[in-house]
């Protein structure tokens, strides 16, 4: 699908990496950046999450298993990033994991406003395709500028006969450059503790200028990973030269310890359920058909969540707290609201429906049910709807973190709903999976042997043996946030590209 102008790659996320190959599933994992102590309003994370959604694309031999720091609080702003290592000889880059963007590209040499320094704690390079011996250039006529082509991900210029990209951003930011293809660089562990350098030959960008909020150096890392379904894909470039499964997992902790895994491959429990993603759809888009409160179906109009250019749900990790449509808010906090009023104080906070309590929340609040095509329902928790802000008068001030995404019949997915599960996106099935899991313990990877069976490798523990471990960084002020910007087209609509 084509994209407006103007419109371009997001993400609030960052996480750390490697992936495996031959048939065989990788895992990354994820890290976050907090501040200590420093709390935020809802308006402010709302306003975040719009610029995240404006900034979404339209559009082996063994396993690796990394640990994960940081914790999951939606009013401590974090970022998910991954290290990739790139070229010949291989060096380290820092890049933003964005399930809603295609592409993944580095700043490279002569970047004009690529900055130099991060706020993150981490070492920026710049990429030099004329010191690696693999980096080869894409010219106009590459299948590969094409490929890009067709789904907006790149251009070409006649003069110089390059392939090339352009990148804006809602919020006046922005970034263009170049493709290059060059070695992604793997280490893979091979039953449970040898491990293997591998490589694939990859697609990326080599960012020659940036603009607005990517120049700045307290949240600045090196590059987006685009894991997009669109043909330039990192995640598509591997499964279509079969060195790696169409299909990857998560797993983000919703505790105080915090972290999660990221799985290139299938995490197996027997406990999920699956349900078919939208087709011909530039992101994670799965049917809603209704949503539950204490078992009892809202009186919602199911074409509230169809799939349109404007109405839909999409599943996005970069997102951080929920949204409903327009029409399916009111009626699920009156639902809310009607299941505790003999239990609580309703209040309405800087506009956000509150709760002011005194003992648990499990206890008095209900089970909501998001439930889907084929059968399949996501089961939320008072805690995976709600978000503590505070106390008054010695009791405890709770929010519904589900917003209205006002004029808009988009409903997404964020880490609220999303943590404390697997979630499974199986590309090459086209459908999503979950089930509810402690995402503190180890999980099991479906892999395919050399002799073509099915085997499981169990991920999340074996870190120790790799060599591509991240190290806990200093927390981060709350001003570093996701780039995140709300893109509206001219006829009023909400574009999510």
């Amino acid at each position: 699908m084509g994209f407006p102008a103007g419109i371009l790659i997001a993400g609030a996320i960052l996480m750390s990496a490697a992936v495996v190959l031959c048939s065989f599933p990788a895992a990354l994992s994820l890290e976050r950046a907090f501040p200590n102590s420093h709390r935020v309003e809802l308006s402010q994370l709302r306003a975040r999450d719009r610029a995240r959604h404006g900034r979404m694309l339209q559009s082996s031999n063994g396993i690796v298993d990394l640990p994960v720091w940081g914790t999951f609080d939606p009013f401590r702003v974090g970022l998910y990033y991954t290290k990739l290592q790139l070229g010949s000889p291989p060096r380290d880059y820092y890049v933003q994991i964005d399930t809603g963007s295609d592409v993944l590209w580095v700043s490279c040499g002569s970047c004009n406003g690529c900055p130099e320094t991060s706020g993150l704690q981490i070492e920026l390079n710049l990429f030099d395709p004329q010191s690696s011996s693999t980096s080869q250039f894409i010219s106009c006529s590459d299948r590969r500028c094409s490929l890009g082509i067709q789904s907006s991900d790149s251009g070409c210029s006649t003069q110089s006969n390059q392939c090339s990209y352009t990148f804006q951003y809602g919020d006046g930011s922005g970034t263009s450059g170049y493709y290059v293809s060059d070695l992604l660089h793997l280490e893979t562990i091979l039953e449970g503790s040898v491990t293997q350098n591998a490589s694939a030959s990859i697609v990326f960008g080599c960012s020659t200028l940036q603009t607005g909020d990517l120049t700045k150096s307290d949240r600045a890392v090196d590059g987006i990973f685009g894991f997009g379904q669109q043909g330039m894909s990192v995640i598509s470039q591997l499964a279509s030269q079969g060195v790696a499964p169409n299909v990857f997992s998560h797993c983000l902790r919703g505790d105080d310890g915090g972290g999660g895994i990221l799985v290139i491959g299938e995490i197996v429990e027997p406990n999920i359920v699956y349900s078919p993603l939208v087709p011909s759809q530039p992101h994670y888009n799965l049917n809603l058909q209704s949503i539950s409160v204490n078992g009892q179906i809202l009186q919602i109009d199911p074409s509230v969540f169809a799939t349109s250019s404007n109405r839909g749900t999409i599943v996005d990790s970069g997102t951080t707290l929920a949204y409903l449509a327009a029409e399916a808010y009111d009626p699920f906090i009156s639902a809310i609201t009607a299941s505790v009023s003999q239990s609580v104080h309703p209040v309405v906070s800087n506009g956000n429906q509150c709760y002011l309590i005194t003992s648990s929340v499990s206890d008095i609040f209900p089970q909501v049910s998001l439930n889907f095509a084929g059968g399949a329902s996501m089961i939320l928790r008072p805690q995976d709807y709600l978000i503590q802000q505070g106390s008054i008068s010695g009791a405890a001030r709770w929010c519904i973190g589900l917003q209205k995404l006002q004029g808009s019949g988009i409903t997404i997915l964020g880490d609220l709903v999303l943590k404390d599960k697997i979630i499974v996106y199986d590309l090459g099935g086209q459908r999503i999976g979950w089930a509810n899991y402690d995402c503190s313990m180890s999980v099991n990877v479906s892999a395919t042997s050399k002799t073509g069976k099915s085997e499981y490798v169990n991920a999340g523990q074996i870190s120790d043996s790799s060599s591509l471990h991240l190290h806990p960084y200093d927390l981060i002020p709350a001003s570093i946030v996701a780039f995140l910007v709300l893109i509206v087209s001219q006829q009023g609509n909400f574009l999510f590209l």
